[in-house]
């Protein structure tokens, strides 16, 4: 590995120094040596991966550091908050030069655990490595990982006793919005380096603009909007979209009690703790909406006092180009997943018409949209019992793909309509098994979901193409990890 700490150089308040507090009889769960090829790992570290995962072995060149930020959750000021059990144990260049974070989770407690234990549970590192994995396949900007360890040994306190384990996850980035919000309560004498690191690091062509920090600024909000489009075009529902959850790359960080839709239901509430239903699938646009308003709200206090009128008027000028980026990022990416013409505007309008009838017919997602792909007509419409409005939506339709070159079309449709998601009860299967010592299901999910747009009849079940039947409860998640 090729270690390029950029974060480390900045100032100490903003973290403090620690090593991993390993796990005890500590057993390999999976590993991804895809990745790590990618990531520069040589043959031997590649071999050593588990005591690397532990902490047994040193890096040289590592330095393992908690993050102090903070951040709203659930659109409340929750004050100061930080890695409570990761660290960053260094950055990293992969084979194209581009900065890496390796991040270890479940590492022990740090002086920002707060009430916590600084541990993680077998169950949600596993539902973090299966998820980011997943969302990399699908194209989807998103954080991932290297690989898991777990001891039976240490059991942890959730609502009952559960093994420990740890992560070592990637992101091009974990500097997160709460980094401000910080930063501006706590350190605001540290606003202008801090921001610059930001610039330099993640953004250097900003350096070349009038106004590196509005354009920052627009880059960031850009890349958000972008993020939040891929996962509504997935059926992706984030689940915990605080501030101190959003990164300024615009990369899905912090999987905690997040779906994939099914049955497309846009309130489906996919988080227990989520009592208001603030985190909803339909409200994930707006949310981030407001997650980057109360982030360009801490950049403000960088422009001299006689310019941060004209400062905010132009900060929020860059805000309101975040519905129109999303809306075009959105409208094309339906517009593929339909096999419809994007330059035409009534190609969105029919996408929008057959999400309606998935609403409706309480339809999956991810299969109805692979049926469509696949000119499967029938197999929707027999599930519909309002068949005349899927008619009326049928005619539409193919008048949009008349005149059209629909062998193009067809080929969007087929590299932009998974055959496989991350259903919840896939992943709640892998966990049970993993509890029991069975990785075998982890294993089979990972590779199913390294080619999700691939038909793999050697390696799917029944259960992976379908929701659970409506008798069925389904599986609730909580923020416990």
């Amino acid at each position: 590995m090729q270690f390029d700490n950029r974060y480390a150089t900045l100032s100490s308040k903003l973290f403090h120094r620690q090593s991993i507090n390993s796990l005890p009889d500590v057993q390999g769960g999976h590993f991804n040596p895809v990745l790590a090829q990618q990531l520069q790992w040589s043959v031997a570290e590649q071999d050593d991966w588990i005591n690397i995962i532990n902490g047994n072995t040193q890096l040289k060149g590592s330095d393992p550091l908690a993050m102090v930020y903070a951040g709203h959750q659930f659109g409340q000021w929750a004050g100061q908050l930080g890695d409570g059990r990761g660290l960053l144990l260094g950055q990293i260049r992969d084979v194209s030069g581009k900065l890496i974070d390796l991040h270890i989770k479940g590492a022990g407690l740090t002086p920002y655990s707060r009430m916590g234990d600084g541990r993680a549970v077998l169950r949600s590192v596993i539902r973090e490595y299966l998820a980011g994995h997943a969302l990399q396949h699908l194209h989807v900007p998103s954080s991932n990982a290297i690989g898991f360890v777990y001891s039976h040994a240490l059991q942890i306190q959730r609502e009952h006793k559960e093994p420990a384990a740890m992560l070592l996850r990637t992101s091009d980035c974990h500097i997160r919005l709460g980094h401000f919000e910080w930063i501006n309560q706590y350190q605001p004498e540290l606003l202008t380096e801090f921001t610059t690191h930001c610039i330099q690091n993640y953004y250097p062509q900003c350096l070349q603009h009038a106004e590196p920090v509005l354009a920052f600024a627009g880059q960031v909000i850009d890349r958000t909007a972008y993020m939040i489009a891929q996962w509504q075009l997935t059926g992706f529902a984030h689940g915990v979209m605080n501030t101190d959850n959003f990164n300024i790359t615009g990369s899905t960080l912090d999987f905690g009690p997040y779906g994939f839709m099914e049955r497309f239901r846009p309130n489906w509430i996919n988080n227990h703790s989520d009592g208001q239903g603030r985190y909803t699938y339909q409200n994930q646009p707006s949310i981030a909406h407001w997650n980057l308003w109360i982030w360009l709200n801490n950049l403000i206090p960088l422009a001299k006092s006689e310019q941060k009128e004209a400062f905010k008027q132009e900060l929020a000028k860059q805000l309101e180009q975040y519905e129109q980026n999303f809306l075009h990022y959105y409208s094309s990416g339906l517009c593929k997943k339909m096999g419809l013409p994007v330059d035409n505007e009534q190609s969105f309008q029919c996408g929008l018409q057959f999400l309606k009838i998935l609403q409706a017919e309480q339809l999956d997602y991810t299969t109805s949209f692979r049926q469509l792909s696949s000119h499967q007509y029938t197999a929707i419409r027999d599930q519909c019992l309002d068949i005349r409005t899927f008619d009326d939506f049928l005619t539409t339709y193919h008048q949009l793909r008349e005149n059209q070159q629909q062998s193009i079309l067809d080929m969007d449709m087929q590299q932009h309509n998974p055959i496989y998601i991350l259903r919840n009860h896939m992943a709640q299967r892998a966990i049970e098994r993993a509890e029991q010592g069975d990785l075998s299901e982890v294993d089979r999910l990972f590779k199913l979901l390294s080619q999700p747009y691939t038909k793999q009849a050697d390696l799917e079940i029944t259960e992976d193409l379908a929701p659970l039947s409506n008798d069925v409860p389904d599986v609730m998640v909580s923020c416990s990890s």
